[in-house]
C-alpha cells in the first residue's frame, strides 16, 4: 500500500507540474504560506510526544497536512468558482482524511491505541473541508460548476 501511495504522490505531482500547468492562475494565488509554515513550525516545537527531531519533524506533517488546504480553499474563494476536476481532487482529498477519523476509531475500539496529535489535527482538516463538502454535494454532483454564491 505504501508503494501506491508514493506512486499515487508521484504521479499527483507530475500532473499538477506538467500536465495541467497551463490551469495554474499566479494572478489568484496570493496565499501566503508562511502564514502556515511558522505557526505549525511553532506549535510541532511546543506540542509533540518526543522532542527528537524526528518526532518534530513528524508532528510538524501532521499539523501542516491538516491546514495545506488552506491556499486552495483561499483562491476558490477568491475566484469564487474552481474548475470541475479540482472539485473532484479536492472532494476525494478531503475524503481520504475524513476516513483517517474512521480508522482512530476503528484503532482505539480494537487495539486500545488513540494519538491525540493525529486526531486533533484530523478534525481541523475535516472540520476546514465541510464547506466545500456541502458545496460539492449540493452543486458539483448535480452537474454544475462549484461556484460561490454571490
Amino acid at each position: 500500500m505504501k508503494l501506491i501511495y508514493i506512486a499515487c504522490s508521484y504521479a499527483t505531482v507530475y500532473l499538477i507540474y506538467m500536465k495541467f500547468k497551463a490551469t495554474y492562475d499566479g494572478n489568484h494565488d496570493t496565499f501566503r504560506v508562511e502564514f502556515l509554515i511558522v505557526p505549525v513550525g511553532g506549535l510541532s516545537f511546543l506540542v509533540n510526544h518526543d522532542f527528537s527531531p524526528l518526532e518534530i519533524l513528524w508532528t510538524f506533517s501532521i499539523y501542516l497536512e491538516s491546514v495545506a488546504i488552506l491556499p486552495q480553499l483561499f483562491m476558490i474563494s477568491k475566484t469564487g468558482e474552481a474548475e470541475t476536476i479540482t472539485t473532484h481532487y479536492l472532494f476525494f482529498l478531503g475524503l481520504y482524511r475524513a476516513l483517517y477519523l474512521v480508522n482512530w476509531i476503528w484503532r482505539y475500539y480494537f487495539e486500545g491505541f488513540f494519538d491525540l496529535i493525529a486526531v486533533v489535527a484530523g478534525v481541523v482538516q475535516t472540520v476546514l473541508y465541510c464547506d466545500f463538502f456541502y458545496l460539492y454535494v449540493t452543486k458539483v454532483l448535480k452537474g454544475k460548476k462549484l461556484s460561490l454564491p454571490a
